[in-house]
């Protein structure tokens, strides 16, 4: 039987992603002592990877498929293919964003004042690339933590820093000059998998049922009973991702309405769908949408 290996990624991502994987349909165990993930899939293999890795296994053909951020891909300028990008995260939906960051107190207002400065970040092949490009001379060293620190404490002129709401770096008296680079999780393939037909179609079915779970995400679907002479005005209040669905209901002047809609806007329609006559409304979730 072939195999698909899969490279799951380890450390702030893995918990998010093993989610997502059960949401579109796939159950993985990770075990402490194991660094190969189960699955109830016989067509996969996993292996739990660092992300700053994933990038440079994919390339080789160590692993056929991982999920990484395009931070590390960049980073390591890897020579893959990005089949689709999927925002998720430990913290929240939003993109990462790489920043440059210095003291509160700090003159320093953009790039260019950093002439002959030192900065320390993690990032160190994309932060010398990005400087280099606008020809800012300047020393990139290698951060291996606590990099807000550094700068707290005057060991650089400024970091290169991860973030996704600012709120680590206020909370140490940090100041954003610029931001560097926004980062999603994507999905990268290996060059001669993706030229094998069977292993296509299996990365492109976990593509297409992972990105079906994230756009499920914070919708719901609502169906309800109305009067026929009511179906107008009701599905004008109604929000949906077409149209809603109106059926009639057997020897009877009413029908069922259906549709499907962002969570938050159920509160806000049900008073109105009541008014108008609606009844037996039911909100259910959604694993998937596709």
């Amino acid at each position: 039987m072939e195999k698909l290996k899969l490279g799951i990624p380890k450390g702030s991502l893995e918990n998010a992603t093993v989610d997502l994987f059960k949401k579109a349909g796939w159950q993985i165990s990770i075990s402490s002592r194991s660094y190969f993930p189960g699955i109830d899939d016989d067509e996969i293999k996993c292996s739990l990877i660092r992300p700053q890795e994933m990038g440079k296994y994919v390339e080789r053909g160590t692993i056929d498929v991982g999920i990484a951020g395009r931070d590390w891909i960049r980073e390591n300028e890897s020579d893959v293919i990005e089949v689709c990008e999927m925002v998720y995260s430990k913290v929240s939906r939003r993109p990462a964003r790489w920043v440059l960051v210095v003291n509160g107190n700090s003159k320093i207002q953009g790039p260019e004042d950093l002439h002959g400065a030192t900065i320390s970040t993690e990032l160190v092949g994309f932060t010398k690339r990005y400087f280099a490009e606008r020809n800012i001379p300047v020393t990139v060293e290698f951060s291996w933590g606590a990099t807000e620190a550094k700068v707290v404490e005057g060991l650089c002129d400024a970091i290169v820093e991860v973030t996704e709401t600012g709120s680590t770096i206020k909370a140490n008296g940090l100041r954003i000059v610029t931001e560097l680079m926004e980062s999603v999780p994507v999905m990268v393939v290996n060059k001669a998998a993706w030229e094998d037909p069977w292993k296509r179609a299996k990365i492109e079915q976990i593509a297409t049922l992972l990105q079906s779970s994230l756009r499920a995400e914070g919708m719901v679907g609502l169906k309800m009973n109305a009067p026929k002479e009511k179906v107008a005005e009701i599905t004008a209040v109604i929000p949906s991702l077409k149209s809603p669905t109106v059926a009639n209901h057997y020897n009877s002047e009413w029908v069922s309405i259906e549709s499907i809609m962002p969570e938050q806007e159920v509160r806000r329609i049900v008073p109105e769908l009541i008014k108008l006559g609606a009844e037996g409304i039911v909100e259910y979730s959604l694993n998937k949408i596709i």
